[in-house]
């Protein structure tokens, strides 16, 4: 158990976990950690949730702990936020930060399921720069059919703070962007892909960019407006690719990668949805 303060909200109610992440992927991209604030002091409450979206705008996801593989916050030490949370909340954990050294949070869910038609199916492919499936279905021709995919979510987030070396953890999950440096500091940002720990080559990352709204704190999710990526890039040899991130505000790094499905009764591909979520221009307090 925790040894400080975390504070669950009340449950909005079963029937809103039923629906979390159960977002198509072909329709809502974006999956993301999205904290009260992006820079914490000792003693200051963060707030966690999640937005599932287009373009960097989404609505927000209550917590489905049947959906829920893992659920940790990472700073001079590891915490596992499941006791913590609430079924059916759109607030999935509120942490009083123990330091000021920041802390990166890490989510992993089980597979969801979706079939879509070949063509809708095919566009997702093209989106994601996902060309090996792609190439794989255009060689099936019409024995390609519709499109029968498995899905689950990984997504981190970063809190900054004067540990900086905490951002650069690898946490385990199954596809995990990793920073080489601190992501809310100035300067190019390189980032590295893991594949079940091993770096991925020419995986697709793609980048968004808003404005926060006022200090640390991101622009509520009623007021946002969908926006095109600033930024795109397939990682090297060694699974890093690089990014010109120098415009402050709300950053977003988000990465598919499609295997065939290890279980063909249930899919007939399945995919890792990874994102990286991080401020700049914020200064730790």
């Amino acid at each position: 158990m925790p040894t400080f303060p975390l504070m669950p909200r009340l449950a909005l109610g079963a029937l809103f976990a039923l629906a979390c992440l159960a977002a198509r992927p072909a329709a809502a991209h974006e999956f993301w950690l999205s904290p009260s604030t992006y820079r914490a002091a000792a003693g200051d409450t963060v707030r966690l949730g999640v937005l599932v979206g287009t373009g960097f705008r989404g609505e927000p996801k209550p917590y489905a702990a049947p959906r829920t593989l893992r659920f940790a916050w990472f700073g001079g030490r590891a915490l596992d936020l499941t006791p913590v949370t609430l079924n059916g909340d759109l607030t999935w954990a509120q942490v009083v930060a123990p330091d000021a050294g920041g802390a990166l949070i890490a989510f992993a869910s089980t597979w969801a399921d979706l079939t879509l038609p070949a063509p809708d199916f095919n566009a997702y492919l093209k989106l994601e720069g996902l060309s090996g499936p792609l190439a794989a279905r255009a060689r099936q021709g019409a024995k390609a059919g519709p499109g029968r995919e498995r899905y689950a979510r990984c997504p981190k987030c970063w809190i900054s703070g004067d540990q900086p070396a905490r951002a650069t953890r690898v946490v385990g999950l199954a596809l995990e962007l990793v920073p080489a440096s601190d992501p809310s500091a100035a300067g190019a940002l390189s980032v590295q892909v893991l594949y079940r720990g091993k770096p991925l080559a020419g995986a697709t990352i793609r980048a968004w960019n808003r404005a926060l709204a006022a200090g640390a704190v991101p622009v509520a999710a009623a007021e946002r407006d969908s926006l095109p990526p600033v930024a795109e890039a397939r990682t090297d040899a060694n699974g890093v690719a690089r990014f010109d991130v120098s415009r402050p505000g709300e950053w977003l790094l988000s990465c598919v990668h499609m295997v065939p499905s290890e279980d063909r009764a249930e899919a007939d591909w399945q995919s890792l949805w990874a994102s990286l979520s991080f401020a700049r221009g914020v200064a730790p307090r």
